[in-house]
């Protein structure tokens, strides 16, 4: 059986070449060393895989090959390699410290190449602290960490650094078809994205993932083969959902979840994909944005075809119930539940019954048609006006008169019944009519409301009507209120007194059905509703024991005498 060598270390680069994604770098440290003008201790920092002890290894190589060096020798011998994460004492600073005072036997320069440095202790970096300033003019530093916040600043001043940045998708992808035609591998463009995308900005660990996947499926490398074995969820499937979405299929929806959840994806997983999904979909829609849609070219044809039939609100709202869905998934005591949720809801955005007014009057739009005869040089000219106003279950408009003036005079009007769309399996819908039944809205912005005139006796009967009605809802308290005084009716509104400011804000608060109440069965949309406070009657309430005690009094003397006779306490 032949030896087997994993891709990243078979695979590592020999050159600055060879490096990936670190071009800005690379000829930094190229161009430093044909000038002569390299620091003697080097920071390199940046997340794991991309490089820094690679392009740390190729600079050590390449100051004594650039002295006077032969260009074919490695130069071994001129480069010493620490662990700090195991050798990470004082007593190993030390060693190193010794060793760098002795001079080179062939080539110019001794290279020491410490990863990992982050986990030297801090009695090791001080005692590193010396050597770092000032060393022999023989020896370079090239210190590399995944965690740069963790080395203490006296040695950071000390060092030239250099951020190494992740590798981007597309690059690795490259990358990836170059290995692949070397190995003899069919590998299909998708495929080899979904690697790169796996593998966020490490090249290590797409190398790793590459050979995972070969052994898994040979030398044809097809997408299917790759989501199966990464476990990760085919963008096909929000795609599908996506469509679903769109339509208003909320059954079907919910049905594609559950094969999803069947497969053995988390919720928690699906819904940060379509989260993304959604997000690639906005980037698709404009020229100027699409360079941010990192996919393969298979997949760039499905995301414009999709992004034409998706609307601009549906997109941003779908973003922000995705994310909201995210960030309450762990929290969640139901959180399959919480997904279907989001899930309907979104399939409730773009349906066209359910789309809101601007005003969100709790009675439905219908139009009136009236035909204005005005008069014009003498002459009666026909005009027709349409005019939106409220519907009510019993047109309350059934004969209007004619209002005649010097220039104009109503001759007919006639309503225009407009048939609505029925309603289909709609969370919003169910929502919008639960909203409609508790909350009231201001009338007065619709023109041609009726505006009957009531009797205060009428409204008597209302009022007690509603308190019964608050009594059987257990809403004694606001009843209570509402039974401690008798509304008055001035110039069309109702005029209600209360003792003091407490009642009166709490009467306030349910004020909305009330008036919805009064308005409907007076037949009267520009009544109000006005909450006044007896600041003379509130005085009068007595709210401290004492006080409590003084109105006992006043109602029975004999409460002084029981106080004195039993020797009680207020």
């Amino acid at each position: 059986m032949e030896h087997f060598v994993v891709s990243a270390r078979k695979y590592r680069p020999q050159t600055f070449e060879d490096v990936i994604g670190q071009q800005a770098i690379t000829n930094t440290l190229d161009n430093a060393i044909k000038n002569n003008h390299l620091a003697q201790a080097l920071l390199f920092t940046g997340p794991r895989g991309v490089g820094k002890t690679t392009c740390a290894r190729i600079l050590a190589k390449k100051i004594n090959q650039a002295s006077g060096g032969d260009l074919e020798e490695d130069f071994a011998f001129n480069i010493f390699e620490l662990d700090a994460a195991s050798n990470n004492s004082v007593d190993d600073i030390r060693n190193l410290n010794d060793q760098v005072r002795i001079p080179p036997q062939t080539g110019k320069y001794k290279v020491y190449i410490i990863d990992e440095v982050h986990m030297l202790s801090a009695s090791a970096f001080n005692a590193f602290l010396k050597t770092l300033e000032e060393p022999p003019a023989h020896a370079i530093f090239i210190l590399a960490t995944t965690e740069k916040h963790k080395i203490i600043p006296t040695i950071l001043s000390r060092c030239q650094i250099f951020d190494f940045k992740r590798i981007g998708v597309l690059d690795t992808k490259k990358y990836l078809e170059k290995i692949a035609v070397q190995e003899h591998i069919e590998a299909e463009d998708d495929a080899l994205h979904i690697i790169a995308q796996k593998a966020d900005g490490a090249l290590r660990d797409a190398l790793s993932i590459f050979d995972r996947v070969v052994s898994f499926s040979g030398k044809e490398l097809t997408r299917k083969a790759v989501t199966e074995n990464l476990n990760v969820l085919d963008y096909d499937e929000y795609f599908i959902t996506t469509d679903l979405l769109l339509d208003n299929k909320i059954p079907e929806v919910l049905v594609h979840f559950n094969t999803i959840l069947s497969k053995g994806f988390d919720g928690n997983h699906f819904i940060t994909g379509l989260a993304s999904h959604f997000r690639d979909l906005l980037v698709s829609k404009d020229k100027i944005t699409i360079e941010l849609l990192e996919v393969g070219d298979n997949a760039k044809k499905k995301y414009l075809s999709q992004a034409e039939k998706c609307d601009l609100k549906f997109l941003l709202q779908g973003i922000e119930l995705a994310n909201d869905c995210d960030l309450k998934y762990k929290s969640s005591k139901n959180q399959r539940l919480l997904v279907e949720l989001a899930l309907m809801q979104l399939a409730s955005v773009t349906y066209d019954g359910e789309k809101k007014n601007s005003k969100p009057y709790i009675i439905s739009a219908v139009v009136f048609r009236s035909k204005i005869a005005k008069k014009s040089s003498g002459k009666f000219v026909v005009k027709e006006e349409i005019k939106a106003v409220a519907k009510q279950e019993t047109p309350v408009i059934k004969d209007v008169p004619k209002i005649a003036t010097p220039s104009t005079e109503v001759v007919k009007l006639e309503l225009i019944n407009i048939p609505r769309r029925s309603s289909g399996l709609s969370l919003k819908s169910l929502k919008t009519k639960a909203e409609v039944a508790k909350i009231e809205v201001d009338f007065e912005e619709v023109e041609g409301l009726p505006a009957d005139v009531f009797s205060e006796s009428k409204l008597l009967l209302l009022w007690e009507a509603y308190i019964n009605i608050l009594m059987e809802d257990g809403k004694k308290s606001v009843a209570s209120i509402m039974n401690s005084n008798v509304p008055s009716v001035k110039n069309g509104i109702i005029h209600f007194q209360l003792p003091n400011a407490m009642m009166k804000d709490q009467l306030d608060r349910a004020k909305f059905p009330l008036v919805k109440y009064l308005r409907e069965k007076l037949n009267n949309y520009k009544l109000d509703v006005v909450v006044d406070v007896n600041e003379e009657e509130t005085k009068k309430y007595a709210y401290t024991p004492d006080e409590k005690y003084q109105k006992l009094k006043e109602k029975n003397r004999a409460i002084e005498l029981l106080k004195k006779t039993f020797d009680l306490d207020i």
